[in-house]
């Protein structure tokens, strides 16, 4: 609304303004003020998500330079096993491992640094086994690889190790050939080997009066390789002995009817037995029903290991000469140790694989510990001459060979209430059933 006002002259001026509304700084046009704030709120907005990223960049390379001081401040090492193909024993394996982990690393580690061991199952295929080695080297930056059940894929990571110049420490793979004509400057084994075993159960088996012989083992490098070495020692310290029958059932699938009958046509006077885990129980069953054992000695490569004799419950034949694991029997403070420890955590009792993945995993922190180094060639001069303790005693991984001096325990088999146990039992120190340097030049590739 406008008012009417009068001009000094008399005559009618212009609307006059209204008071109430703003008025405008000189030199200023009209919206630019608001155009200013709209400019400097715009300018304040952008500001918040520009100071939002610059803080979320810091936070993240403030994790990234933690997780780097993590990873800095621990050591990997990759594990390979068949824990789907033999769960009897590669799960007790497991646990002995991870019992060992815990005690390194509640002592403090190596030299201070976390061992951290990154785990995968072969499935019980090289071909997979191949394949876990490379997406724990490539990808996990694991210093060295562990483990291994079966002797054809402890060959086919051994072939790997070689190939990218890493450190392999077979854990169970039995083959002479792992260390001896197959051998490598990277692998180094654990467990005694078929030789080893051998001449402990050859020792034995020279003294009965039996001179026809039959051998029953999987077709598969284990048993064709136990199978060999065995005939070899006990005909050197028995030349009188005559080998009257093979049957070579394949692994995990014995047809153990056909065998049995296979076997008692060439009527030995004593077997060789290599079979084992569900093959063995068919085995035994059937031999016990056909009388295939009766008054026949039989000699059997690991029977007494708990893993297998314990399936066998009241079936368990009787006299039987076998290597084993009499847990239940073994007195040395190192033994004592370990199986308080393992009975503590887990609540059972171990097996055999118990044993072997412990000292695996106590050897591998030893090897860095005595290294002071992840470097592949600083690792393998620190395990070739390493003397450790074990709850079956002190060992060496021999630097000619790479073979642990590990040994095994020799007794029978005996059912005490319903359940298969080892009787007669004493230990065989490894050390006492390897060739020396010299023989083994002959046997093994010179690096």
């Amino acid at each position: 609304i406008h008012r009417r006002r009068q001009s000094r002259t008399g005559g009618e001026a212009g609307p006059e303004p209204d008071r109430d509304r703003p008025r405008s700084r000189p030199g200023r046009r009209r919206g630019e003020k608001k155009t200013r704030r709209a400019k400097r709120a715009n300018s304040f907005e952008g500001e918040q998500p520009m100071k939002t990223v610059l803080r979320g960049a810091a936070a993240a390379a403030a994790l990234l330079v933690a997780a780097s001081a993590a990873v800095a401040d621990e050591i990997k090492i990759g594990e390979i096993n068949s824990y789907s193909g033999l769960p009897a024993f590669t799960e007790p394996y497991r646990k002995g491992w991870q019992l060992a982990v815990d005690e390194v690393n509640a002592a403090g580690g190596i030299d201070g640094k976390t061992l951290v061991v990154v785990s995968k199952d072969d499935g019980g295929k090289p071909a997979d086994a191949v394949t876990a080695a490379n997406e724990l080297v490539s990808s996990e930056g694991v210093v060295m690889l562990t483990g291994t059940f079966f002797s054809h894929i402890g060959l086919a990571v051994s072939d790997f190790a070689k190939q990218k110049k890493i450190l392999f420490l077979a854990a169970e793979p039995l083959t002479d050939a792992i260390t001896w004509s197959k051998g490598n400057r990277y692998t180094f084994r654990l467990r005694p080997s078929n030789y080893m075993q051998a001449a402990m159960l050859a020792e034995e088996a020279a003294k009965l009066p039996a001179k026809k012989w039959a051998t029953i083992a999987p077709n598969y490098e284990y048993g064709q390789s136990a199978v060999a070495v065995f005939k070899q020692i006990l005909s050197e310290k028995r030349p009188d002995i005559e080998w009257v029958a093979e049957q070579w059932p394949p692994q995990g699938k014995i047809d153990a009817g056909a065998v049995v009958q296979a076997v008692a046509a060439s009527q030995p006077e004593a077997i060789l037995n290599v079979t084992f885990g569900p093959d063995l129980v068919k085995l035994v069953r059937e031999g016990n029903t056909r009388g295939l054992f009766e008054d026949r000695a039989v000699v059997s490569f690991l029977t007494g290991e708990p893993e297998y004799l314990d399936p066998l419950k009241d079936e368990t034949p009787e006299g039987w000469i076998v290597t084993g694991y009499p847990w239940y029997g073994i007195a040395n403070p190192e033994h004592d140790a370990f199986l308080k420890a393992y009975q503590a955590k887990y609540d059972d009792y171990p097996r055999l694989g118990s044993i072997v993945g412990y000292v695996t995993m106590k050897a591998a922190a030893a090897i860095l510990a005595k290294a002071g180094s992840t470097d592949t060639d600083a690792l393998i001069k620190a395990a070739e001459g390493l003397s450790m303790e074990t709850p079956f005693g002190p060992i060496t991984f021999r630097a000619s060979d790479h073979q642990a001096t590990l040994g095994a325990f020799v007794g029978k088999t005996a059912l005490d209430d319903g359940k298969g146990v080892m009787v007669d039992f004493v230990y065989r120190d490894g050390a006492d059933y390897l060739p020396g340097d010299d023989v083994v030049k002959t046997l093994r590739p010179q690096d």
